[in-house]
Order: structure tokens, then C-alpha cells, then sequence
């Protein structure tokens, strides 16, 4: 933790509690008198979206500084993939046959949490919090004893943290924006997993900021190369003209964990 660092004024939390003891008057009962700080209605006005787009750009880069993370492994993946011991319970045979990119996903993060534990806080394993591929994630990273970062977000079904992200690492967002900042702010790799519309919209995004060199180049690694060419004509799009051809070779396809960590370590910028 940083050192706290004094300062002559009187701290806000001390006049939160003051107002706590005020008398219980028509004026101390009125919103207008509630400090702004701490009226949660006035901070959920419209015009206040400003303020609350900083407020979660800036919580998670505070703890993540504070807990000293230095770069991440990010990992994109399918909610809806379960764990081998569930696999009767997948929606589809596709999904149930999907299971082995649980056990990859778990593999591959443990694998890269037991080399980042040998120079501190570096390549920690970020996924978006949730089940399926992102449990995994978080679950590999714990069985090597380390921590993991899982950035959740509010939606109406398939997100509450799962069970082995660390607590203190355990973020929750509103704004989908800004959560996308934090999964690439310390990239020092992604991996993508099979998935639906969240997950190829992440990798789009990803990819865009490296096409355009809006981000610095990071290894790209596409687990399973017959789903992704299946559910993607890249060809087609270099054919067409609306990428170029070389920008096939921003990812890389890989089946399995060991492959993806080699990847990662004999990765060098192509120019």
C-alpha cells in the first residue's frame, strides 16, 4: 500500500460521520443539505455521468496500483463453456465438446501465474470475472498460488464473480467503456477462447487498437483454430480489400496451453 500522506485539512470521512450526529430537523433531512460526495441520488443524475466514467476509470487503476500490478495476461473466453465434470450440463454438444478449452484456459493461466510468481506482480491473469472461460482463468491462477484480477460488470444474467478471483482484485463496473480500458491498459498478452458476441467484440476492439497502433503490438493468441476460422472469413476479408493482408498476422492460432506460453515467450514485434 502507498504511504498515506498527511494533509491540514480535515479528512471527508470524519464530516461524513459529523453530519451522522447533527439534530434530526426538516433541513438536515433535505437532500439539498446531504454532502455531495455522499448523496448517492445526486451522483445518479444524468449530468453526473462524467464524474462517475472517472470515478470507475480511476478505482481499479488506485487498487491495481496500490496492490502493485505491473503488466496482465488478459483472457477472453465463452461464459457459457463449462467444466469438464459439467459437461452434461452445456446447452449444445458444441459447447459440451468446448470443455477441453476449459482445461486449457485453466492450464494456461496456471502455467503463466507460476512464471510471473518468479518477478513479482508481473503477467497476473485478468478475465472478466464470470464463469465458464473466465472461471477457469481465475481458477488456474489460484491453483498456482497466485492472484488474479476479474473485472465483472452489471448485466442481467450470466455475471457474478466467481469463486477464485482475488477479493481484493474483484472489480465491478457499469460502463462497459471503461471496463474495456482496464482489460488493456497493463496487456501484455490476450488470449482469446471460443465465444459469443461479447467475446468477439472484445477481440475486434483489441485487434483494432493494434491495427491502427492505437496499442502497442502484444502477442494475440486464438485458441482453436477451426472455430475461429469457421465463425470468421479472414481470407475474405483481405480478399475484399477491407483489411490487408498483413494484418492476418497480428494473431496467432494455438490449440494448446503449452503452445500459447511458447508463444508468448519466444514473441517479438513484427514489423
Amino acid at each position: 500500500m502507498t504511504e498515506e500522506i498527511r494533509r491540514p485539512f480535515r479528512d471527508a470521512q470524519k464530516d461524513v460521520e459529523t453530519v451522522r450526529e447533527v439534530p434530526d430537523t426538516p433541513q438536515t433531512r433535505a437532500p439539498a443539505y446531504r454532502l455531495a460526495f455522499a448523496d448517492p441520488e445526486f451522483l445518479w443524475r444524468d449530468e453526473l455521468r462524467p464524474v462517475r466514467l472517472q470515478l470507475e476509470l480511476m478505482k481499479p487503476e488506485l487498487l491495481m496500483k496500490e496492490y502493485g500490478i505491473e503488466s496482465t495476461i488478459v483472457l477472453f473466453g465463452s461464459a457459457r463453456i463449462p467444466e469438464p465434470a459439467r459437461r452434461a450440463e452445456a446447452r449444445t454438444e458444441t459447447l459440451a465438446d468446448f470443455t477441453r478449452y476449459y482445461d486449457e484456459a485453466r492450464k494456461f493461466a496456471r502455467m503463466m501465474t507460476e512464471k510471473s510468481q518468479q518477478n513479482g506482480k508481473h503477467h497476473v491473469i485478468v478475465t472478466g470475472g464470470g464463469p465458464g472461460i473466465m472461471e477457469a482463468g481465475n481458477r488456474g491462477a489460484a491453483e498456482a498460488g497466485g492472484v488474479s484480477i476479474g473485472l465483472n460488470i452489471v448485466l442481467p444474467h450470466e455475471q457474478a464473480p466467481n469463486e477464485y478471483v482475488t477479493p481484493d482484485l474483484c472489480f465491478n463496473f457499469h460502463y462497459f467503456g471503461i471496463r474495456k480500458m482496464h482489460f488493456l491498459l497493463r496487456a501484455a498478452a490476450i488470449a482469446i477462447f471460443p465465444g459469443g458476441f461479447g467475446t468477439l467484440d472484445e477481440m475486434f476492439e483489441a485487434l483494432t487498437l493494434i491495427q491502427t497502433e492505437r496499442m502497442d503490438p502484444v502477442p494475440f493468441l486464438l485458441f482453436g483454430r477451426d472455430f475461429w476460422e469457421k465463425v470468421v472469413n479472414w481470407d475474405a476479408l483481405a480478399e475484399a480489400g477491407t483489411i490487408a493482408r498483413r494484418d492476418l498476422d497480428l494473431f496467432t492460432y494455438v490449440e494448446t496451453a503449452e503452445e500459447a506460453v511458447k508463444v508468448i515467450e519466444e514473441w517479438t514485434p513484427r514489423r
